[in-house]
């Protein structure tokens, strides 16, 4: 970057905070808003609070230390005021490239040893691949294939939580909060997007949330379509077959008295070698990626539905060459004519917010929160999402040729004897 470029970065990042300080209440809170964002975006292993403060104000890192300290953990603006303005400024960035195509439901976890950090529960660790004591959030993001940007944010409690009253009282959960499975969570964020107004998308997530149909049927009552991760087991009817009982809600007696059902995984074994076709579908670091996909309209059954409202949708299948049997299977209700390779690249659009949420926690350090409390919890995740923001919005003017990654900030030299505390696993 050379020195203009850097002069009209920072410029662009002082108009950025006066957008977000508009939206945060008091005055004195711009100072820290504009240094806990600075700090996110410096270089740096860790950004919890204290290194932040020692690459900020390195002179006064002690009183530096207590100002974001009190402004992430303590100060009561509103996350989803801010987490607004932060879109309304970087969406146009993002249109650059192209309208929202997409809004992908996903959850992150992190970490976490110790028992007092809001919801941290032995429960599955994505990170991890494995049960591990952690905080689990649920998000969702809009995206199209430049870039992807979370909207809605928030931390899942796990049910031995939301029973402890005082476990939540000390750790400031608000009042009232009552267990929320990942699915529910989701829904009501999805709700939450379309009452707002968002610019819609295909609505895509992963297994664990497509193998809810009740997700699934609620999406569709809302007008969305949507490109769902199923797991093989999971029932349906062929194209040709259907459901043999009318006028009775499916419930799991109905299913064995249905002989027609079978499994994802027996669909796709069954089907002709020419339904098999290699698909491209984007740039990766090589060469553009492809794979074997197989389509096919089903009629999915799943309990409380009644069978003559069943619409059919599109089971994709994904079998690599070399594979013994199938790894993924997506339902979809995109339309019937939809091409075979804008399906597939719909499915494929997900690795957007893998991507994405592998940065802001590499980059702008979406984990690195040490607090115990749920405000400093939420409060440090839509800092991270306003700073990661400003990154999005600037490589919007950097070529195609340039770095992808870009601060406006130059890091200042730290005392000599400074010695940063913390780590990953902080409790």
């Amino acid at each position: 970057m050379n020195l203009k470029q850097h002069e009209d970065s920072e410029a662009r990042f002082a108009r950025y905070v006066e957008g977000l300080a508009s939206v945060i209440g008091h005055p004195a809170r711009t100072s820290p808003l504009r240094d806990y964002c600075t700090g996110l975006m410096l270089p740096g292993e860790r950004k919890s609070v204290e290194p932040m403060a020692a690459r900020t104000a390195p002179a006064r890192t002690a009183a530096q230390h207590q100002s974001l300290l009190h402004f992430v953990g303590v100060a009561t603006w509103p996350d989803a005021e801010v987490l607004a303005k932060v879109r309304e400024m970087v969406l146009p960035a993002i249109e650059k490239d192209g309208p929202i195509e997409a809004w992908i439901i996903d959850d992150t976890s992190f970490p976490k040893q110790g028992k007092h950090s809001v919801g941290v529960q032995h429960q599955y660790c994505g990170q991890l691949g494995k049960q591990a004591n952690c905080q689990v959030t649920v998000s969702l993001s809009i995206a199209n294939h430049a870039a992807s940007l979370p909207v809605a944010y928030r931390l899942y409690l796990p049910e031995v939580w939301t029973k402890d009253r005082a476990r939540c009282k000390k750790a400031g959960v608000p009042k009232g909060t009552k267990f929320m499975t990942k699915s529910e969570i989701a829904l009501e964020q999805i709700r939450w997007a379309c009452q707002a107004g968002l610019p819609r998308g295909v609505v895509l997530m992963d297994a664990g949330y497509g193998r809810d149909s009740r997700l699934r049927t609620e999406l569709t009552s809302l007008g969305l379509t949507y490109v769902a991760g199923i797991l093989p087991n999971t029932l349906m009817w062929p194209s040709g077959a259907g459901p043999r009982r009318k006028g009775k809600p499916l419930n799991n007696t109905g299913r064995r008295d249905e002989p027609d059902l079978i499994s994802a995984k027996q669909v796709a074994l069954g089907l002709p070698k020419q339904a098999w076709k290699t698909i491209k579908w984007r740039e990766g670091s090589a060469e553009r990626l492809s794979s074997r996909f197989a389509r096919v309209r089903v009629r999915v059954g799943h309990n409380k539905l009644v069978p003559e409202k069943l619409a059919p949708e599109w089971l994709l299948i994904e079998w690599p060459e070399g594979e013994a049997e199938p790894t993924k299977y997506w339902l979809s209700t995109l339309p019937e004519g939809i091409s075979f390779q804008r399906l597939v690249d719909v499915a494929k659009l997900r690795w957007r917010i893998e991507r994405d949420y592998q940065e802001l926690k590499q980059e702008v350090g979406l984990g690195h929160y040490e607090g115990r409390g749920w405000r400093g919890f939420h409060h440090h995740a839509t800092l991270c999402i306003a700073a990661y923001g400003f990154l999005i919005a600037e490589r919007a003017t950097i070529p195609p040729s340039g770095p992808r990654s870009t601060t406006p900030f130059q890091a200042p030299r730290l005392p000599d004897d400074y010695r940063p505390r913390g780590s990953a696993l902080a409790a």
